[in-house]
Formats: structure tokens, C-alpha cells, sequence
């Protein structure tokens, strides 16, 4: 059913998409197109596509069965708005933004009606803290999380009301990749990824910030900090190493449930410096310890 597959940005998790089709028996076409044209160079080399489009107008005219937006949030709004008007009810636009209460909502307003292409906004849980097709992998999405927020319809592990020929097919080679599908609704999905998500990039930025403040004017410091810091300091600063761009759509579009987020940490924070010498502490402690069981 789908011979055709159109990818919107050949970074990490679009290129990872390619390689994830080819290597689980994919036997249609990967077309490509990215801003960046060292990154298309290097999905096509790297075989995550098998044709690389020259233009933002050759997307449009490119006639996919499935279009994958793997670009940040705003402009994967910029894209939903222009494919509406040149696709049919025969196409569909899924995406793989890390927020989905926008994208869902400007959906519902411009897909899923009669005569019109499919939207099924998704978002796979998984990457690193680099991005760029050279790091895409076809294992990327092996035992991840990747979630679907329907914009129509009920919920159902089925795939939910109303579900297109063309979702269940997506949603099937989705499996094949090795993540596990999940339903969330996008309101719901936003505020839950502000706490296991964004608000764990967040801190290591400004862990990772922190400390690049306090010893970049102190060489020896510095050198300490780098030769004695262990495990402990590499995970909790790695994904300082996001840049920017990866994360600024993410603040931009889930701006009040980060911030509420934030603001609880501080609160946390602020209780832990306070009980540094009390039994309030130890509790603290046994609290965590619960939370880390929970997760085997």
C-alpha cells in the first residue's frame, strides 16, 4: 500500500526513518529533502533515501503516499500548511515533533475532512545529544517509545476512530522498526514530555552552563572538574551537548508546561538545600529511591 515515502528533513530522526524502512523490508522509494544540503548529501549517501529533491516546490510536487515531517515543531507547521492545499484523501502526513497540542490542533483545521490528506502526529522517543544524518541509525527506534496523538476519532490501541488504510499501514511499519506504539492525547503528551523530556534537557544545560561559567576562568579548575568528574557528571551534563535548534521549537510551543515543570524543580531544589542537614533529607532519598524501583 505504501510504494512511496516523502522525508522532510534528513537529520538524526528522519534519516533514521530511511535506514529504519530499508532495513525491515521497505521495497518502495525514499525520497528526501532538507534545508541543509550537506545533510541530504549525506542521507543519500548514507542510503536513508534513494532520491534526493533539489527544492521546497519539488516537495510539493513530489506525489508521496506518506509524507514523514522530520523537522523541528514550527516548521513542521509550515509544512502541514503547505502540503493541505496539493494533497488528496489518499496521502498521509504524519510527523515526529517532540510537541504535539499545536501540531494536533492546526490538524484538525486543515486534515482528516473529506477530501483531504490524513494527518496522524506522532513522536518517537528517541534520539541523542547530537543530531545529523551521519549519527542516523535503523536500530534507532528498537524498543523506544513512539507515540501517536489522533487528532479524530477515540483513542484505541487499534489505532483509533475513523483510522485510514494508509495510518494502519504507517502505524504497522512503525512496529516493525521495534518501538512500542502508544496513544496519548496531545494536550496529555505535552505535559507528560515536559517532565520525562524536555525538563531533563533543560537541566543539563544549565548544569552543563554552570559549570562552564564558574571554571572557563579557571584553567586548573577546569582541569579538575574534566579529571575527576566520573559517570555521575558525563550523564547528567550529556545532553548539554543539544544544540539550540534541536530544543528551541520545544520551549517555543510547550512554553507553560516546561515553565510549571521548572518552577516545581526550583521548589525541590530550594526544600534540598534547606534540609542539607536535617532528616527531611533522608527522606528525600527514600522518595527517589521509590521512583528508580518503579523503573527496574
Amino acid at each position: 500500500m505504501i510504494e512511496r515515502v516523502l522525508i522532510v528533513g534528513t537529520g538524526l530522526i528522519g534519516a533514521s526513518v530511511g535506514l529504519a524502512l530499508k532495513a525491515n523490508g521497505f521495497e518502495g522509494t525514499v525520497v528526501g529533502w532538507d534545508a541543509n544540503a550537506a545533510e541530504l548529501e549525506t542521507a543519500l549517501r548514507r542510503g536513508a533515501i534513494d532520491e534526493a529533491l533539489a527544492s521546497r516546490e519539488a516537495v510539493l510536487a513530489a506525489d508521496a503516499d506518506v509524507y514523514v515531517l522530520a523537522t523541528p515543531v514550527l516548521p513542521i507547521l509550515d509544512w502541514m500548511q503547505r502540503l493541505a492545499p496539493v494533497l488528496s484523501e489518499q496521502q498521509l502526513v504524519t510527523d515526529v515533533g517532540s510537541t504535539k497540542r499545536e501540531i494536533a490542533a492546526l490538524a484538525k483545521k486543515l486534515y482528516n475532512r473529506e477530501g483531504s490528506a490524513r494527518f496522524l502526529p506522532g513522536h518517537p522517543m528517541a534520539g541523542k545529544e547530537l543530531g545529523g544524518a551521519a549519527l542516523a541509525e535503523a536500530d534507532l527506534f528498537r524498543g523506544a517509545t513512539w507515540l501517536f496523538t489522533p487528532c479524530s476519532g477515540l483513542l484505541t490501541a487499534e489505532g483509533g476512530g475513523g483510522a485510514s488504510p494508509l495510518e494502519a499501514a504507517w502505524r504497522a511499519w512503525v512496529s516493525r522498526f521495534g518501538a512500542q506504539v502508544r496513544e496519548l492525547d496531545p494536550v496529555r503528551h505535552d505535559a507528560v514530555c515536559a517532565w520525562v523530556s524536555h525538563l531533563p534537557q533543560m537541566v543539563s544545560t544549565a548544569l552543563a552552563a554552570l559549570l562552564e561559567d564558574t571554571f572557563a576562568g579557571d584553567p586548573e579548575g577546569m582541569a579538575a572538574v574534566q579529571a575527576i568528574g566520573g559517570r555521575a557528571l558525563r550523564e547528567m551534563t550529556r545532553l548539554g551537548a543539544s544544540p539550540y535548534s534541536m530544543w528551541r521549537d520545544v520551549a517555543l510551543t510547550n512554553t507553560a508546561a516546561l515553565a510549571a515543570a521548572l518552577a516545581a524543580l526550583e521548589q525541590r531544589l530550594a526544600h534540598v538545600r534547606e534540609n542539607l542537614r536535617t532528616p527531611e533529607l533522608r527522606e528525600e532519598f527514600a522518595t527517589a529511591n521509590k521512583f528508580r524501583a518503579k523503573r527496574g
